[in-house]
């Protein structure tokens, strides 16, 4: 991402796009860290200490983001895959047959500004995983490949999520919880929970594997030490796995607010990588690539339109998605309902 800001922008844009994607993979390595934490407690009935959970899920993220290339973590991914597949089937059977007694399930509703727009916040998140393209298309054999598997993932991730969403929303109302397994009686909740852990893993290592793999490539890019097994190599690649997955441990248990940073991190960059890039970079190739410059975008003015709403839309939900969470966090302070940190 870096690289392609540097195309776009210049220096000042690989410095800001390589900073953010670092930031937002290791607050995406604590998000899966605290998705794992609250699987561990549903499974145990919550006997140990939160933080206790959150560190004995560290490890293992630990290990799998370890390898230096993603051949590994790749086949890992399969499994990964089927994993949150099969548990939100799960989720869904058991909404299915216990629906919630009393409940009401509304289509519309007339919420105020900042509660609307979490509901944009929490969609741009779960699609903030575009960040990791460029280091995934970098170690393709075939990286024209790269669409094809876009294409793929796209179709299923925004079909699935639909459809999971509206199931769970049918059977358990408006009064669903975060994250919607937890509205599950207690033996579906386990389940559904139990069987999403592989892929909570596997996303947390890969997020903190990505964020030491840019800053390996900043040290190391035209060096032995970025192909080859040298002392010098591994023992900087061993520093940076460990620093990125304590930074995200540290984040999730110790500052209390850590949600609502995460809310900050998906506004300011996902918003940019899920969106707002995505426009920019059409309208930077068909004006540069082409050799055409404004008659490339005159040509093709659908998407031209396009590429443009599509950055707009980046930055609106990059400025209004962070004073929505700055005013969450004001509230929350405010109603006294932050915990102190490194609480259990």
């Amino acid at each position: 991402m870096g690289d392609a800001g540097y195309i776009i922008f210049g220096v000042v844009g690989r410095e800001i796009l390589s900073a953010g994607t670092v930031i937002f993979a290791v607050f995406a390595t604590g998000g899966q860290l605290l998705a794992g934490q609250i699987a561990l407690g549903v499974l145990s009935d919550s006997r140990l200490c939160l933080m206790l959970y959150t560190g004995i899920f560290t490890i293992p993220t630990l290990i799998f983001s370890f390898p230096r290339t993603l051949d590994r973590l790749s086949w890992l991914s399969v499994p990964s895959v089927f994993s949150i597949l099969i548990a939100g089937i799960a989720g869904m059977a058991g909404a299915g047959i216990n629906p919630l007694e009393g409940r009401t399930t509304s289509l519309f509703l007339q919420p105020t500004f900042v509660n609307a727009f979490i509901s944009v916040t929490n969609p741009v998140f779960a699609y903030a995983g575009h960040f990791m393209f460029f280091i995934l298309i970098s170690e393709m054999r075939n990286p024209k490949d790269a669409m094809k598997a876009a294409y793929t993932l796209q179709i299923f991730a925004t079909t699935y999520y639909a459809v999971f969403a509206i199931v769970t929303h049918w059977y358990l109302g408006d009064g669903v919880v975060s994250p919607s397994f937890s509205s599950l009686p207690p033996v579906w909740a386990k389940a559904a929970y139990g069987i999403a852990i592989p892929n909570f893993l596997i996303a947390g290592s890969l997020y903190a594997h990505t964020a030491a793999k840019l800053i390996f490539l900043r040290l190391f890019r035209n060096s032995e030490h970025l192909h080859s097994h040298t002392l010098i190599g591994w023992g900087t690649w061993t520093v940076l796995i460990l620093i990125m997955n304590a930074a995200s441990f540290v984040l999730a248990v110790g500052v209390p607010i850590f949600s609502y940073l995460i809310g900050i991190a998906a506004s300011l960059f996902a918003s940019w990588y899920t969106y707002g890039i995505a426009g920019a970079f059409w309208l930077h190739d068909s004006y540069y690539l082409s050799g055409e410059g404004v008659r490339a975008w005159k040509r093709r003015p659908t998407m031209f339109v396009l590429s443009v709403l599509t950055f707009a839309a980046g930055g609106f939900i990059c400025v209004a998605g962070t004073y929505v969470i700055i005013t969450l966090i004001i509230s929350a302070y405010n109603s006294g309902s932050v915990p102190p940190p490194f609480q259990c």
